[in-house]
């Protein structure tokens, strides 16, 4: 497809180009553009047609956007602002740099920069900063008819129309679905067909938790209200899916030590300095917090130069209680994101990672014990390693790997009860303090169990 229409384009065969990309979905032709040169993406950007322009334009990433603005003429702007959903609309000033926006506001007409000024005034975390005010209301009183012939006007310009919303004084007290409208009769009022159980969400509740609202319920939409349970706008669930990916990249990058990436911003399109200003200071605070480990190992330096084969366990140790509490935190944070568990729920998450933890220690220190003795001293003849080595390995591992699913578990419901991001409290940080503890259990129990043999 890309080499069909840089072909055409050479041709200048804009005819053609119009033709094959008239029938192509707008997310398809969005990623197409942005294969393209500044350019060409320019040229092809002004053959669509208006209203397929603006869908086109709405999945299209935050640069190519920026691009094409500063190609645009001011008349091409204010016609492709004219044709987005205000969301969408919402979404591009908070994306676009301080000039950029002056402009866009510029060539938007009042009524909508009075909309856009009200949405932008919501927390930006919050489900009325991810609503559209472009919904279909109707009347209790109105019939089925009226309401179909109400939505054949009004509708054209809406978001989404399937689910309608019944408001009296602007108060939501009820909906009704497309559906409800076609099967009943002509003659039905709104008031006898419609749901008056509404589920809703407030326009200051968190938009992750308006988001997953969404796989709960199966909506479309879901209306936002504000205190006094006046209907405001709705959030759409193509506008949930953005903020659950969002919500995602960014557990996955802060549980990778990494800072979440700004928003709309791919990792192909971003500079390798800002790419750096987001890992290093992670890096730099792990590394730091590792010296800890080396003081640990300094202090037993008395010891480790009596038993030099005991350094030889230690990478295992530390990598095996890394895993271990790698996989309670990642398990939690999940249960965490999804609402499966709560911080009321931490004596039995805790006595059930305890007894997790005990069996796969054990497990491990059994499998562990057979390979020292049997494959490190008999196989490889390494004479250093005794029953006394193998049993201070095998014990500091139950213990470790014990240590490890408790600390695991309960860090990340520790910083959710703090108010912090559970996903903090994941992989680095939990092999940071595991590794510690590792060593010092790992010493202490050695020390003794050698010397008491």
């Amino acid at each position: 497809m890309l080499m069909i229409i840089t072909d055409l384009l050479e041709k200048k065969d804009y005819t053609s180009i119009k033709a094959m990309l008239s029938a192509k979905n707008g997310a398809d032709i969005a990623e197409l553009l942005g294969e393209l040169t500044d350019a060409e993406m320019t040229v092809v950007f002004r053959l669509l047609p208006k209203e397929q322009a603006a869908e086109v334009f709405s999945y299209m990433q935050s640069d190519d956007k920026a691009k094409l603005i500063d190609a645009f003429t001011n008349k091409e702007l204010a016609a492709v602002i004219a044709e987005l959903y205000i969301d969408d609309t919402v979404d591009l000033v908070e994306e676009m740099p301080a000039n950029v926006v002056k402009r866009i506001l510029a060539n938007t007409d009042a009524d909508t920069r009075k909309e856009i000024n009200m949405i932008l005034n919501y927390p930006a975390d919050s489900a009325g900063s991810i609503m559209t005010t472009e919904y279909v209301t109707l009347r209790e009183s109105m019939t089925s008819e009226q309401a179909i012939e109400n939505l054949r006007t009004s509708g054209v310009d809406k978001e989404t129309i399937y689910t309608c919303y019944v408001t009296k004084d602007r108060k939501l007290i009820g909906v009704v679905t497309v559906r409800d409208l076609l099967v009943a009769d002509r003659n039905a009022l709104i008031s006898d067909i419609m749901e008056t159980n509404v589920i809703s969400v407030s326009v200051y509740d968190k938009s992750i938790d308006a988001a997953r609202m969404f796989d709960k319920y199966d909506f479309l939409a879901i209306p936002a209200v504000d205190a006094e349970n006046r209907l405001v706008g709705i959030v759409t669930v193509d506008d949930a899916i953005d903020v659950i990916r969002e919500s995602d990249s960014d557990d996955i990058a802060v549980m990778a030590a990494v800072t979440p990436a700004a928003k709309g911003k791919t990792y192909l399109k971003t500079g390798v300095f800002t790419l750096v200003l987001q890992r290093i200071p992670w890096l730099l605070v792990l590394m730091l917090s590792s010296a800890l480990t080396g003081g640990i190992i300094t202090s037993f330096e008395a010891s480790l130069g009596a038993m030099p084969i005991l350094t030889a366990y230690i990478p295992m140790l530390m990598n095996t209680g890394g895993n271990a509490g790698g996989q309670s935190s990642a398990t939690i944070v999940r249960g965490l994101a999804l609402d499966e568990i709560s911080g009321r729920d931490i004596f039995r998450i805790l006595w059930k990672e305890a007894r997790i933890s005990v069996i796969c220690g054990i497990v491990l220190s059994v499998v562990n014990f057979g390979k020292m003795m049997l494959v490190d001293k008999m196989l490889l003849g390494n004479d250093d390693i005794t029953v006394s080595v193998a049993l201070a390995v095998c014990l500091t591992l139950v213990v470790t790997v014990t240590i490890a699913k408790i600390v695991g578990c309960s860090l990340p419901i520790g910083a959710k009860k703090l108010g912090l991001d559970p996903a903090v409290m994941a992989s680095p940080f939990i092999t940071t303090i595991v590794d510690a503890l590792a060593l010092v259990t790992y010493f202490n129990i050695a020390v003794h169990l050698i010397e008491g043999m």
